[in-house]
């Protein structure tokens, strides 16, 4: 029903037609402006760090790295880019040119996880960093790059050994790197994942011989990999790797770091053979 009055003068309606213009402009600016993620865009979740996180390809099967394991928990729109590399330190990742690599790709919405502390401690001019002075001021550099481009960075603290004490209590190893990753986080403004807490916590919960489960540790003849076996407190089996990444998982959903639906099914049993080691390494 036409509630007009059927001569009413044109004039009368420019003023309405002139605000009804406006709004659908402001509204086309503001949907132009929106994240693109809102729009179906894929986001990257990209990983800087060392050996516990990097990817393994066949030779080294059934060896696996946290962001080798992180794709099982992604999202439909969701890529896992990780670019960590073995014996890698905050330093040496740099002087390698990898954070160059991660900054020339990654782009507005998309993440950075930082992961560094093993190899830092390290003693040896190309890799050392000391933990208050130029530990923190090497992760500054990722931190200001993702920043730069859009992207959020997040640190994460070092994923713990397999060590115990006497009395079979998990033990701490670190030294100063995680707290000082801690501090670095609150004093910029920069979420954290506590890896280093919530792995040892974890280690705790299982035990000494329960964890042996979760680190690349193989009887002889196990796996033709390794046929004298293996026994390494450090890395990971893909059972680890997928439990260690599930711990990462869920602290960023718990701390609404993401948007929902980037990491799914945090809950639910995944088998080792979820994982895929590619014939050759996709990061040399």
């Amino acid at each position: 029903m036409n509630l007009l009055p059927a001569r009413l003068n044109h004039s009368l309606l420019q003023p309405f037609t002139v605000a009804l213009s406006a709004v659908l402009i402001l509204g086309a600016v503001i949907a132009s402006a929106a994240p693109a993620q809102s729009a179906g865009r894929r986001l990257t979740v990209y990983v800087a760090g060392d050996s516990t996180a990097s990817i393994y390809d066949s030779t080294l099967a059934p060896r696996t790295g946290w962001g080798q394991a992180l794709p099982v928990f992604a999202g439909p729109q969701v890529t896992i880019q990780d670019q960590a590399l073995s014996g890698a330190s905050s330093k040496s990742f740099v002087d390698l040119g990898r954070l160059k690599t991660i900054l020339s790709t990654i782009s507005r919405g998309d993440y950075l996880l930082i992961s560094f502390g093993h190899n830092d401690a390290k003693t040896d001019a190309e890799r050392h960093t000391d933990p208050y002075t130029t530990y923190q001021d090497y992760l500054l550099r990722y931190i200001t790059g993702a920043r730069q481009r859009g992207a959020q960075p997040i640190l994460v603290t070092s994923v713990e050994r397999r060590r115990f004490d006497a009395a079979g209590h998990a033990r701490l190893s670190h030294g100063e790197y995680p707290e000082a990753m801690r501090q670095l986080g609150a004093s910029e403004a920069v979420p954290v994942v506590d890896l280093t807490t919530l792995s040892r916590d974890h280690w705790e919960m299982l035990g000494s011989e329960r964890t042996k489960d979760v680190f690349l540790w193989l009887d002889p003849l196990q796996h033709p990999n390794y046929p004298d076996g293996v026994q390494d407190n450090t890395h990971f089996q893909a059972h680890g790797a997928i439990e260690v990444a599930r711990l990462i998982a869920q602290d960023l959903q718990r701390q609404k770091l993401m948007p929902a639906g980037t990491l799914v099914g945090l809950n639910r049993p995944v088998p080792d053979n979820a994982i895929t080691w590619p014939t050759t390494h996709p990061v040399s």
